[in-house]
């Protein structure tokens, strides 16, 4: 049974949408642990719902760097995690962690990478840069997660398009249902080990 983790910051949808996925399509793998930053994220009550632990971990909380790694790592390791997908989680993930579970992180982005990402690219502030630039189509990422924002390796794309009247929230609203689509097969890829990395490119095993 392969074990994830989510890390999310707000509601958490699509940590919903993956953990929905999982048991639908009778995949070998089931998340053990979420993760926040926040004390009270929309996320924590799918958790609940679903049985799955919930751990708010701060860095602020901690008298050092290194201490708030520490904790992280514990509660990775203690709940036997192979993957962690990131689910609207606001906070850069620390080096360590990325080198720790090197190449098993998956991230959901609201743009076409490499397009429209980097630090403080989230949320409303992805759509309206799209909008402004007068891009006529937009879409999802799934990629990798090195040790900077946005620039790992993709792994999954789709696209929609940017329609004239278009404001930041309509056009969220239109990639939402593609991040829904493609993070779920995304997920499904990784726990049955057909994601493989050559440098930046990424195959997809059939």
């Amino acid at each position: 049974m392969v074990k994830l983790a989510a890390f999310a910051s707000g509601r958490g949808s699509n940590f919903a949408s993956i953990a929905a996925h999982l048991k639908m399509a009778e995949l070998p793998a089931k998340y053990t642990l979420l993760i926040s930053d926040r004390p009270h994220p929309g996320a924590a009550e799918i958790a609940a719902a679903e049985g799955i632990s919930f751990v708010h971990i701060n860095s602020k909380a901690f008298s050092g760097r290194d201490e708030f790694i520490r904790q992280l790592l514990h509660e990775l390791e203690k709940h036997e995690v192979d993957w962690i997908t990131l689910a609207g989680y606001l906070k850069m993930i620390p080096s360590e962690v990325v080198q720790r579970y090197q190449s098993h992180i998956l991230n959901i982005h609201p743009a076409l990478l490499p397009f429209f990402g980097g630090k403080g690219m989230y949320g409303e502030n992805v759509h309206r840069a799209v909008i402004e630039s007068g891009m006529k189509v937009s879409g999802a990422t799934v990629h990798i997660v090195d040790e900077q924002y946005d620039t790992g390796p993709v792994v999954l794309q789709d696209t929609v398009p940017v329609l004239f009247d278009d404001t930041p929230e309509t056009l969220a609203a239109r990639v939402l249902k593609v991040e829904h689509a493609i993070y779920p097969k995304a997920v499904e890829l990784a726990v049955q080990d057909k994601i493989r990395l050559y440098g930046h490119r990424v195959e997809i095993l059939r």
